[in-house]
């Protein structure tokens, strides 16, 4: 019989930990919270101090049923959950579905970071009781949702569609991504042109593509320059006609790059994304597993420390052992005298370490043969994050290049400018580039490669171009800048992320597509709805107030009941007002310019199932509805001005009347603007120049997403050719026969040759 009775949240945290203690120890797992409120009613005593009710749901009976039957037999209880809010709530929680009493039943709670032997016999040594500011605290959050979800939720039932829901921090991210996507709309493209130069430098000995180097047009007269339009490019290939070009002015300096942060819980899910293209929810599962136990050959043990943590400490143990493999495997010059320390985020808890691996001696090729696929690329990212954190800095030599254009002698006052740098001493480079910086990791291999230039020498123009581009609006959202966005603006905590993410996206709030997140109808809706009626619900600084709050009463500083009290008293004075004052039509009616053909009254644009459609105002006696084909404001202001152009004197094939660049759900097209008398429209067929490569026999032609309508390139003969891209195919590659695109910062790459910095491999079929 088993003496010590341990608790757990999960099997494979048991299993784990069973491995480490002797026989007097029984590890049984609660399979997470087993209490919560009722889902059947609001369970909160309003008039009573929001005192909570809580119930055993009840495909956890059985549980309890076990765990009770297990107690009877030990002498001694050990509460061994995760050391967080949930964590000791789940604690807290299991002590009063067992009923278990102190006084005759030893309790005690034990804590740890990482699950290994070593930690885990270290944790029983030091036994405490639970933390009950943490359950408060923890209790306080789960109170106010439930108040927000309760009340908020059904009115958005009553005032805009049944099943609707709203949350205290769910709401706030769909409107980040509504105010986004609004930001889109709106935008208004700048044209602006570049002028670059391919220049050679007069030596004989270098071969010719060691000669060549570009440089662009910056300054005119000593002030930043910027050409705006095609007459202002035209002007200055004009004025600088038959020049001659000289080096003025050369400057090189060191520069020092320091590596990044070991991750917390925010940063770990943003570089899985943007790295590995895993989503919020995909990391966290992978990384718990990672956490609670990996059989590596001599059994269960833990590979990673916690991963829900804001602090970016590592113990004295790890940077100790970071340091003695950095010396053996790369180096002494690539080792710190100091072990390097990163200043704490405001707020941070720091409850826990970093997320680190538990033996940093255990490499990701040791390993690789005991992981799947996804779980060895994730502990490969955080173990390499984990020892560049503690490597050298990288020593980069940056040179910049002045050129300038003459005339008989005479300065034509133009300045060009070529800029490049190569690695001196890579450092922690050697191991790990933060994701932000991917595309500088070719800098490793200098990039931009200057030949070695003197100043007052005179360089042979090969050639100059100038091509048109347009300011982009600001991209829109991803699972990783999502994150970024809450963790900057303090709402939410590392273990609310994942969740609310998941949340919306499932309540079709928010539609994921590729990795971007696009907002519905509904949600701009919902948003609008709750910013004029409800503005602290969906107030950026209110809901990080909350959270400060929260962390206050986990401190000891607050007492939950008040800080609930001071919350809920006006927001239930606003539902009953506005239960009373709102009425549906106002919400989601808005009023168009259509005209109903059947019997000739206005047409309303409302909010159905599936989006935004038209229908007569003199429902239901007129029952004509239709797709929303064309939408005012926002989106207009987001046709590119080349399209405008290039269509300004089209006339309409059937009655004459100029033609008009519109934007529908899938993109610009051609409408009649003598609609709605003549309803002719045209689609516009963007071509990008360049032959299929896959079928060598369609043009590659710009296409938009049905959810959404994301830009991507296809080809026109789709069904029957499949291919596609994402980026804007400018030609083939000679080396390959791959489909060269635009890639970031207009570099231009071979999906195929680069297909590293696409974040995943290209597919065999797609080469030539």
């Amino acid at each position: 019989m088993s003496k010590n009775l341990v608790i757990v949240e999960s099997p494979a945290k048991a299993k784990t930990i069973s491995r480490f203690l002797g026989k007097n120890y029984k590890v049984l797992a609660s399979m997470g919270h087993v209490r919560d409120l009722p889902k059947s009613k609001m369970g909160i005593d309003i008039e009573n101090d929001f005192t909570p009710t809580y119930s055993v749901s009840v495909d956890k009976k059985k549980t309890i049923k076990a765990l009770k039957d297990e107690l009877k037999k030990a002498e001694v209880l050990w509460i061994a959950t995760d050391e967080d809010r949930e964590g000791e709530a789940i604690g807290w929680h299991l002590l009063e579905a067992l009923k278990v009493n102190p006084k005759k039943m030893p309790v005690k709670r034990i804590a740890f970071h990482e699950i290994t032997e070593g930690a885990i016999k270290d944790a029983l040594k030091e036994p405490r009781e639970i933390d009950q500011d943490r359950v408060n605290a923890q209790q306080a959050r789960r109170v106010l949702d439930r108040l927000v979800g309760y009340e908020l939720s059904p009115l958005l039932w009553k005032k805009i569609r049944y099943g609707l829901s709203a949350g205290r921090v769910q709401s706030v991210a769909v409107r980040l991504v509504v105010d986004r996507e609004r930001e889109i709309e709106a935008f208004k493209p700048d044209e602006y042109w570049k002028l670059i130069g391919t220049f050679l430098k007069d030596d004989k000995s270098l071969k010719k593509e060691d000669k060549l180097f570009e440089a662009e047009l910056q300054k005119y007269k000593g002030e930043k320059f910027e050409v705006t339009n095609e007459k202002g490019a035209k002007k200055v290939l004009k004025d600088i006609k038959d020049a001659d070009y000289t080096v003025t002015k050369i400057v090189q300096k060191e520069a020092k790059r320091n590596p990044a942060a070991p991750f917390i819980t925010s940063t770990l899910q943003q570089e899985a994304s943007r790295k590995l293209g895993f989503s919020v929810k995909k990391t966290m599962v992978l990384a718990q597993q990672l956490y609670e136990g990996i059989d590596v050959g001599s059994g269960e043990t833990g590979l990673i420390t916690y991963m829900r943590t804001d602090s970016v400490n590592l113990s004295d143990l790890a940077v100790k052992a970071a340091k003695k493999l950095i010396e053996k495997d790369y180096g002494k010059e690539y080792a710190l005298e100091k072990p390097r320390t990163f200043k704490k985020k405001k707020g941070a808890q720091e409850a826990h370490e970093a997320i680190r691996p538990v033996d940093l001696s255990l490499k990701p090729d040791a390993v690789k043969q005991y992981l799947d696929k996804d779980q060895h690329r994730l502990y490969e990212l955080i173990w390499k994050r984990t020892i560049a954190c503690q490597m050298a800095q990288a020593i980069l030599d940056k040179v910049s290049v002045d050129i300038e254009p003459e005339k008989d002698g005479k300065s034509l006052e133009y300045m060009f400018r070529a800029t490049g740098q190569t690695v001196r001493f890579p450092g922690f480079m050697e191991v790990y580039m933060e994701g932000k910086d991917v595309e500088s990791e070719k800098d490793k291999d200098g990039e931009k490669f200057l030949p070695a230039l003197k100043e007052g020498e005179a360089l042979e123009l090969e050639n100059m171009s100038s091509t048109q581009h347009f300011t982009k609006p600001p991209p829109r959202y991803t699972e990783a800048s999502l994150v970024k966005k809450l963790e900057s603006e303090g709402i939410g905590r590392p273990s609310t992320y994942a969740p609310t993410i998941g949340t919306i996206i499932a309540r079709g709030y928010i539609e994921k597509e590729a990795r971007i997140l696009i907002p519905t109808d509904l949600a701009m809706v919902v948003t609008d709805m709750l910013v004029e009626h409800f503005a602290n619900i969906v107030d950026y600084k209110f809901t990080a107030g909350m959270e400060e709050k929260l962390d206050h009463v986990e401190q000891g500083k607050v007492e939950w009941v008040p800080m609930v009290r001071e919350f809920y008293e006006p927001f239930h004075k606003n539902i009953e007002e506005k239960d009373k004052t709102l009425k549906k039509e106002d919400i989601v009616n808005e009023e168009s310019d259509e005209i109903c053909d059947k019997c000739g009254k206005k047409m309303m644009i409302k909010l159905g199932r599936f989006g935004k459609f038209l229908s007569c105002s003199d429902y239901p006696e007129c029952k004509n509805a239709k797709p929303l084909e064309g939408e005012e404001g926002g989106k207009e202001a987001a046709i590119p001005p080349e399209l405008l152009k290039k269509f300004k004197d089209k006339k309409c094939e059937k009655c004459s009347n100029p033609m008009e660049v519109k934007v529908g759900r899938f993109g610009p097209f051609l409408g009649c603007s003598n609609y709605p008398d003549c309803k002719n429209i045209e689609s516009i067929v963007v071509l990008s120049g360049v032959k299929c490569p896959k079928c060598e026999v369609g043009d590659l032609v710009e296409r938009r997403t049905r959810k959404g309508g994301r830009i991507f390139w296809g080809c026109n003969k789709f069904p029957k050719c499949k291919t596609a891209t994402w980026n804007k195919p400018v030609g083939i590659c000679e080396k390959c026969g791959g489909l060269k695109v635009e890639g970031k910062e207009e570099k231009i790459l071979c999906m195929e040759c680069d297909k590293e910095m696409f974040g995943k491999k290209t597919s065999k079929k797609s080469k030539k």
